[in-house]
C-alpha cells in the first residue's frame, strides 16, 4: 500500500498515522472473519488448516465502510454528536463487526468474544459459520437497525429513525449498487418530509466503488457533473471525496465530515431559533469514490481484483490453488498486525483511544436498540367511539372512518411525546382516516400553495406515493423506539412483500438476541379491499398479502378480519399495545351493516372466533351445517345466506361461526393463537359440512386447517381471481362468494336436502340470472341486495 505526504487538512501527522492504523486494524479483522479459523495473528506461517473450508462474505464494500466509521468516530469525539450508522451495503458486516469489537461493545454483548487473541479467534470463526453469525448485518450486530438483505431500504430507514429524534444524526451509507433500486431512488426525496426544528438529520454517504457483483454501477459511470446535478436535484449539496491513496483520502474525508456536520448544525440552529422558516434547506451529503475492495491484492492469477468486481465477495478464493495461500498471507501481513495488536491480541491503547466515550459509541447507540427507548402509547378508551347497535344488521357505518375518529384521539394524546405517526401511500383520506388531520397535518417541507390541504413541516401524517418509502420510514421509526400505523390499499401492499419479509426475520432474530428489547409492532390496515372497488377494477383486486404473511414465523404474525366497526376498534387497540409483532388488519371503508355491540365485540375479539347465537338455530341439537365467515363482506353474504335458508328451508339446523383472528384456525402447535382441537371441534363439529365464506383465496383456509379432524368437510368460498370494474355484489357473484352460491352449496353438502330443496335450488339460480340482467341494464345492484338487512 502506497502512502504520500498528507495534504494540508484537519488531521495532524500523528492523527493521520493513528487513523491509518485504526483503519488497517479494522480491515485486518474483516479479512480474518472471512478467511481464518485459527492463527488469528499470523504468528506462524499460514497453512490450509488455518483456513475455513467455505469462504463466505463480502470484502468489496468493507474497507469503505471501515473508513467511514472511523471518520464518524472523529466527529463524535470532537462534537459529542449522537450518530446512528446505517450500512446500506449490509454485506459489509465484517467491517461493522470489526469496529464494534475494537470499540469493546461486541465483548460487552457477547462476553465470550473477548478483546484478546482468543476472542479474536472466536470472532473470526463464528463469521458465516455453522452455529455462528450471518455474513451480513443483522439483529445480532451491535449498533445496527438495518438487515443486510434489505437492499434499497437504507435511506428510508435512516429518515424514519430521525423523525421526532431531534438530537440524532443518521449516517446512511448508500451503496452504488443499492442506488439502482426503485426503493432507494424514491427515498432520496425523504428530505421533503423532514422538519429541521423537531427532527434529526440524515447524512447520506453515497459510496461509489464502481461495481455490483459482476457489473459496473450506473452512478459510478456517469460524468461527475451529471451525478452532482442529479443529487442537487434531489435536494442535496454533495461533497466529493475521491481517490485511492489513504493519506489524502483521510484528510479529504475529515474535511468533508467537518463541512457536512457544520452545515447540519447551521440548518438546525436556524430552524430552532425561529429563522429560515420559509425555505426548505439543502442538506449536505458525501460522495465517497474509492476502489472496490480497497487495499486488497491488485491482481490474482493475473486478473484484475482491486477496483474491479472480482473484489466484491472473496478476492482470493480456491485456497488450494498454488500461490493463493501466499497471496492471502501477504495481503493480511501488509496491514502489519504486530503494530496494531499487543502480545495478548488486544488493540493497542493509542489506537483504541480513537474510540468515542462509551455512551456515544455508534456500536452501543440506544437508538439502535429502540425497545430500550420505547414508551407505551397513551391510548384513549376506544369504547367511546362505539357504534350503537340496537339489533344486529340494522345500522350502517364506515368502519375505517370510525377507526379514524379513535386514531385522532390517539394522535392528540401523544402529540407532546412525538412518538406516534400515521402513514399511507397517498391514501389516508381515501381510507377514511381523515379525522387524524383534525389534530395534526401531513408532514411536508416542499413548496406549498395557499389552497393546499393540511400541509406543515411538523405534521405527523406521512404520505408519499411509494409503499416502499412508507414501509421504510415506519420500520426506521419503530426500530428506534416509537409507534406507528400504516394504511394501504390491499392490492398494493404486495409492493413491500420483500421488505416485510426482512422485518419479520429481524424480529425473529432479535427475540433470540438477549440484549435486544421488544419494539412496537408493525401495524397494517388494508382497506379498499378486493370486494369493494368502486373506482377501480381487476388490477386493484388481490387479497394475497394474507397468504404471504401466514408463511412467516407464528410468533411474529397476526391476521385480523374484523366484521364491523366495533370489532375493528377492539383489534386496533390490541395491535397498538402489542410488541414484536406484524399485525395485519383487513377492513372495508364503505358503508356496511354493523353486527355486534361493543360488549359483544370485546368478548368476540378476546376469543378471536366464536358462534353467533342470534344467527344460529341449532341450540340444543346438532347442526346440519356450519356456516362460517372471516371478513366483512364474507360475513354479510354468509348472514344473508343464513336468512335465505331460514326462509326457504326453516328446518335446516344452522350454526354460524365468525372468525376475527385468522390464526385461531391453526393448531396450538402451529400458532400461539391456535385453538385446541376440542374447541375447534366444538365450534365446527367433527363431521358436519362447513361452508366457509372467506375474504381471501380459498386455499389459504385449507392450508391453515389441514391438521383438523373435519378438514375434508370444509368448503371454502373466496376470491377466485375473477374481477373487473363492476358492482359490489357482482364481485361476490363472479367469485361464488355471494349468498346464492352459498345457499346452493349448503343444499349440495347436506345429504337430506338433495331432493327436498330442489325448488330452493331453482330459486337461487333464478336470482343469479335476474342479478346478471339487472346489473347489466342499470349498473347497480338489485334493491333487495342494496337494501338488505338482517331480519328480526
Amino acid at each position: 500500500m502506497t502512502s504520500t505526504a498528507p495534504n494540508p487538512g484537519p488531521l495532524s501527522a500523528e492523527e493521520l498515522d493513528l487513523f491509518n492504523k485504526w483503519w488497517h486494524a479494522a480491515n485486518y479483522l474483516s479479512i480474518g472473519q472471512i478467511y481464518l479459523l485459527r492463527n488469528a495473528l499470523l504468528r506462524e506461517p499460514l497453512k490450509l488448516e488455518h483456513i475455513k473450508k467455505r469462504l463466505l462474505g463480502h470484502w468489496g464494500t468493507t474497507p469503505g465502510l471501515n473508513f467511514i466509521w472511523l471518520h464518524l468516530n472523529r466527529i463524535i469525539r470532537a462534537q459529542g454528536q449522537d450518530i446512528l450508522f446505517v450500512a446500506g451495503p449490509g454485506h459489509g458486516a465484517p467491517g461493522l463487526i470489526a469496529s464494534t469489537w475494537m470499540e469493546g461493545t461486541y465483548t460487552e454483548y457477547f462476553p465470550d468474544v473477548t478483546q484478546d487473541e482468543e476472542g479474536m479467534t472466536r470472532l473470526f470463526r463464528q463469521f458465516s459459520f455453522p452455529g455462528g453469525i450471518p455474513s451480513h448485518a443483522a439483529a445480532t450486530t451491535p449498533g445496527s437497525i438495518h438487515e443486510g438483505g434489505e437492499l434499497g431500504y437504507s435511506l428510508s430507514h435512516a429518515y424514519g429513525a430521525v423523525f421526532d429524534h431531534p438530537d440524532l444524526v443518521v449516517a446512511c451509507v448508500v451503496g452504488d449498487g443499492e442506488a439502482e433500486t426503485g426503493p432507494l431512488a424514491t427515498s432520496w426525496h425523504s428530505n421533503k418530509f423532514l422538519d429541521p426544528k423537531t427532527d434529526g438529520a440524515v447524512l447520506p454517504i453515497l459510496h461509489l466503488n464502481g461495481y455490483k457483483i459482476a457489473n459496473p454501477t450506473v452512478l459510478a459511470r456517469i460524468p461527475k457533473h451529471e451525478l452532482r446535478d442529479f443529487l442537487k436535484g434531489c435536494g442535496y449539496e454533495p461533497i466529493f471525496v475521491e481517490g485511492h491513496d489513504p493519506a489524502p483520502m483521510h484528510q479529504a474525508m475529515a474535511k468533508a465530515m467537518d463541512e457536512a456536520f457544520a452545515r447540519i448544525t447551521a440548518i438546525q440552529t436556524a430552524a430552532r431559533n425561529g429563522k429560515d422558516d420559509t425555505q426548505r434547506p439543502t442538506w449536505p451529503m458525501i460522495v465517497l469514490r474509492s476502489p472496490k475492495g480497497w487495499t486488497c491484492p491488485k491482481t490474482v492469477d493475473g486478473l484484475r481484483t482491486e477496483g474491479f468486481w472480482r473484489a466484491h465477495q472473496v478476492p482470493v478464493d480456491h485456497m488450494e490453488k498454488p500461490g493463493h495461500l501466499a497471496i492471502l498471507e501477504e495481503w493480511m501481513k501488509s496491514y502489519k498486525p504486530e503494530e496494531l495488536f499487543d502480545e495478548n491480541g488486544s488493540l493497542k491503547e493509542e489506537i483504541a483511544a480513537l474510540t468515542p466515550p462509551a455512551e456515544k459509541r455508534m456500536s452501543a447507540s440506544p437508538y439502535a436498540n429502540g425497545g430500550a427507548l420505547l414508551r407505551p402509547l397513551r391510548l384513549p378508551d376506544f369504547r367511546a367511539h362505539a357504534v350503537a347497535i340496537t339489533a344486529p344488521g340494522k345500522t350502517e357505518a364506515e368502519s375505517t372512518r370510525v377507526l379514524g375518529d379513535w386514531l385522532k384521539d390517539v394522535m392528540a394524546a401523544n402529540l407532546d411525546k412525538r412518538n406516534f405517526r400515521v402513514l399511507a401511500p397517498d391514501e389516508n383520506n381515501s381510507n377514511r382516516l381523515n379525522a387524524v388531520l383534525d389534530v395534526t397535518n401531513r408532514a411536508w417541507n416542499a413548496e406549498t400553495e395557499p389552497y393546499d390541504d393540511h400541509l406543515a413541516k411538523d405534521g405527523h401524517v406521512m404520505e408519499i406515493l411509494s409503499e416502499h418509502t412508507c414501509q421504510g420510514w415506519l420500520e426506521g421509526y419503530l426500530l428506534t423506539g416509537r409507534h406507528g400505523f400504516l394504511s394501504c390499499y390491499e392490492a398494493f401492499i404486495h409492493i413491500i412483500d420483500s421488505m416485510v419479509n426482512q422485518h419479520a426475520k429481524w424480529l425473529k432474530t432479535s427475540r433470540e438476541t438477549d440484549w435486544r428489547r421488544p419494539i412496537a409492532s408493525l401495524n397494517y390496515l388494508l382497506t379498499s379491499h378486493v370486494w369493494r372497488q368502486d373506482h377501480n377494477g381487476f388490477s386493484h383486486q388481490d387479497p394475497g398479502f394474507l397468504n404471504h404473511m401466514v408463511n412467516k414465523k407464528a410468533e411474529t404474525v397476526r391476521i385480523y378480519l374484523p366484521p364491523d366497526a366495533n370489532t375493528l376498534l377492539c383489534v386496533a387497540d390490541h395491535c397498538l399495545r402489542s410488541r414484536d409483532r406484524i399485525n395485519v388488519i383487513v377492513a372495508g371503508k364503505q358503508p356496511e351493516l354493523q353486527w355486534l355491540s361493543m360488549d359483544d365485540a370485546l368478548t368476540h375479539c378476546q376469543q378471536g372466533i366464536g358462534m353467533w347465537e342470534w344467527a344460529s338455530n341449532d341450540k340444543g341439537s346438532e347442526p346440519d351445517v356450519v356456516i362460517a365467515s372471516a371478513g366483512d363482506v364474507p360475513t354479510l353474504e354468509a348472514l344473508a345466506a343464513v336468512s335465505l335458508l331460514n326462509q326457504y328451508l326453516p328446518d335446516v339446523k344452522i350454526r354460524f361461526v365468525n372468525v376475527v383472528d385468522l390464526m385461531t384456525l391453526q393448531t396450538p402447535e402451529q400458532h400461539p393463537h391456535g385453538l385446541p382441537d376440542e374447541t375447534f371441534d366444538a365450534l365446527f363439529t367433527p363431521d358436519k359440512p362447513v361452508i366457509f365464506a372467506f375474504h381471501g383465496y380459498p386455499a389459504l383456509v385449507h392450508q391453515l386447517i389441514y391438521k383438523r379432524k373435519n378438514a375434508a368437510n370444509f368448503h371454502v368460498h373466496g376470491f377466485r381471481e375473477e374481477g373487473t370494474t363492476t358492482t359490489p355484489f357482482d364481485m361476490t357473484v363472479r367469485n361464488h362468494l355471494d349468498r346464492f352460491h352459498l345457499v346452493a352449496n349448503v343444499i349440495r353438502r347436506v345429504p337430506r336436502l338433495a331432493s327436498k330443496a330442489a325448488y330452493t335450488h331453482q330459486a337461487v339460480r333464478d336470482k343469479l340470472a335476474e342479478h346478471e340482467r339487472y346489473v347489466c341494464e342499470y349498473g347497480e345492484d338489485m334493491p333487495e341486495i342494496r337494501n338488505w338487512t338482517w331480519p328480526q
